[in-house]
């Protein structure tokens, strides 16, 4: 039985042509921002390195110690300042430095320095929840915060594949291995707390609060003249406590504001971001497009069985034509 090419591009486009106009009936608007969404605003300008966000984010979740090479043999750095490289299943966040030239002058890139820190994002339509089969990750519809259902998970790691920022890790070390992302303290926030890595930052680099008044705190920041003085909030936005600091001349753009259709992590630097080692994303979600693709062709097995159809009926054709060559 052979098949020609004409026959199999025939029943392809029709397939793919079912599925298209499936995928424009079923295809769904981006996800809004709750108003009541909570998150984070890290200001790299104020960071010190000081990395209290580490050790408070492991203290609070009960997460283990981490045992990396020390800097002092990889690189003669006297000390473990920095034990580990980048998140993994031990750590939820991580402060990284991106340096040049003598790395001499802070949030500037050329012979210069700055911090970063690495964490989940919480997207607002995020792609870790799109691509999770069992829904094992969610997202709560009042914080907006990203969470993970250990009952609910099979193990997949399709979260990890999905996830555009490389955030979710697997304990491949562990006979019974979880996926590990920050869930933003909730089991602090909901007994009326910040997170650990706000609560224990001494200098405002990492600002709780609702995510709408974060961003208006930022655009403020952006206006600002560098060398202004200006009152930096420490913890939270409504904690009532300030730094007085002159004032970085900052990029002009909020990292997350609308990233991958915007996050509930945001980020200040005076630095590029794409030097902090962020990726450059379009503004709309890929979870959107994705779902919609996913529900054409498989809601109701349309495109699926259309093919089959097609294909059936092609071997029908060719084995009936071979018969009457035979006869």
């Amino acid at each position: 039985m052979t098949i020609g090419r004409r026959d199999f591009i025939k029943v392809l486009s029709a397939g793919t042509l079912l599925a298209a106009g499936a995928e424009k009936a079923l295809a769904r608007p981006p996800a809004e921002l709750s108003p009541d969404a909570v998150g984070i605003l890290y200001d790299a300008t104020l960071c010190i390195g000081c990395k209290s966000c580490e050790v408070a984010c492991k203290r609070i979740n009960e997460m283990p110690d981490e045992h990396g090479t020390p800097l002092e043999i990889e690189h003669g750095v006297s000390g473990i300042w920095d034990s580990g490289n980048d998140l993994n299943s031990k750590t939820l966040n991580k402060i990284k430095v991106y340096s040049d030239g003598t790395g001499k002058n802070k949030d500037q890139v050329k012979d210069g320095y700055s911090f970063v820190k690495r964490a989940c994002m919480h997207c607002i339509d995020p792609d870790c929840v799109s691509a999770c089969p069992p829904s094992a990750l969610q997202k709560e519809k009042k914080s907006g915060v990203v969470t993970w259902n250990e009952d609910a998970c099979i193990g997949c790691r399709y979260c990890q594949i999905a996830c555009p920022f490389n955030i979710p890790k697997f304990e491949f070390d562990n006979p019974f291995p979880k996926i590990v992302k920050c869930e933003l303290c909730m089991h602090v926030q909901e007994k009326g707390g910040i997170p650990g890595c706000c609560e224990f930052c001494p200098t405002g680099a990492s600002l709780s609060g609702n995510v709408s008044d974060l961003l208006v705190e930022a655009k403020r920041r952006m206006a600002l003249k560098e060398g202004d003085e200006y009152q930096y909030p420490l913890h939270s936005l409504d904690s009532g406590e300030v730094q007085i600091r002159p004032a970085k001349d900052y990029v002009q753009h909020i990292y997350g504001e609308k990233e991958t259709g915007g996050t509930q992590y945001l980020l200040l630097s005076g630095v590029p971001f794409e030097k902090l080692g962020l990726p450059d994303l379009p503004d709309f979600a890929m979870s959107a497009k994705s779902e919609t693709m996913q529900h054409a062709l498989y809601k109701g097995l349309i495109a699926p069985i259309a093919l089959l159809g097609g294909f059936s009926y092609m071997a029908y054709k060719n084995t009936k034509d071979e018969g009457g060559d035979d006869e």
